[in-house]
């Protein structure tokens, strides 16, 4: 009787509700209208602020709100020197709890992690990498008609195979990262390579796609893609 009880308890409750989170995302002016939204189940609500120097002036600070994958809950950072990005995220799991913006990054000590950076077209110079920048990265921009080779420390979330190709995808240039010291050298270029593991360094090529980040972009940090196209690469 015990058993038939609790089989009828789950067939007559009512399905657990989707969890409701504010949601905002930024347009390229950075600006955004609030309004809610009901998540996908295993999601949790989430709020990201992306902030962009040069030496020490911010030049941009854009925050957002969204649906976010336990995934998408970290801090990430984009280094070329001359120039930095940070990504802090907050995630939460109750009704409406991203009401507030979060704080925005900090930029952490230097972790002991070397790479190469560019001053014009000298790629030789040393950047030290900071917090969990452990990726070196390399990519190409166009300035004004000329395509022009940038270098620095990515954290892991940069790299990764989703928001690199997005990235690659927005930019029209493929994105190098590789693991180890100085491992974005002179010997990595813009070039079509394979994706190749070595003892000492993984590098990862991610290369320009058809797809577009409007038609893929579902969670928190991939609506963020652009933004940081446009805050590194326009």
């Amino acid at each position: 009787m015990q058993i038939l009880v609790l089989i009828l308890g789950m067939v007559l409750l009512p399905p657990a509700c989707a969890l409701k989170c504010y949601e905002c995302i930024p347009g390229p002016s950075g600006s955004c209208t609030q309004t809610t939204k009901d998540c996908p189940s295993n999601t949790q609500c989430g709020s990201v602020r992306l902030t962009s120097y040069a030496g020490d002036s911010k030049l941009f600070d854009i925050k957002g709100k969204s649906c976010a994958a336990a995934e998408e809950c970290v801090q990430a950072s984009l280094n070329f020197g001359v120039s930095r990005t940070l990504i802090n995220t907050k995630c939460c799991t109750s009704e409406l709890c991203n009401s507030q913006d979060v704080p925005e990054g900090s930029i952490s000590s230097p972790n002991g992690k070397k790479c190469f950076q560019c001053d014009g077209i000298d790629c030789t110079k040393t950047l030290k990498c900071n917090g969990n920048e452990d990726h070196c990265i390399s990519t190409a921009v166009t300035v004004e008609g000329k395509k022009v080779t940038v270098k620095g420390c990515a954290s892991k979330l940069i790299c990764s195979k989703t928001q690199s190709a997005q990235i690659s995808a927005i930019i029209g240039e493929e994105i190098n990262c590789c693991q180890g010291d100085l491992c974005n050298s002179a010997r990595m270029t813009t070039t079509s390579q394979p994706s190749r593991t070595t003892a000492d360094t993984t590098t990862t090529t991610s290369q320009p796609s058809s797809t577009t980040a409007g038609t893929t972009a579902v969670g928190l940090l991939l609506f963020v893609t652009p933004l940081i196209s446009l805050v590194l690469f326009s």
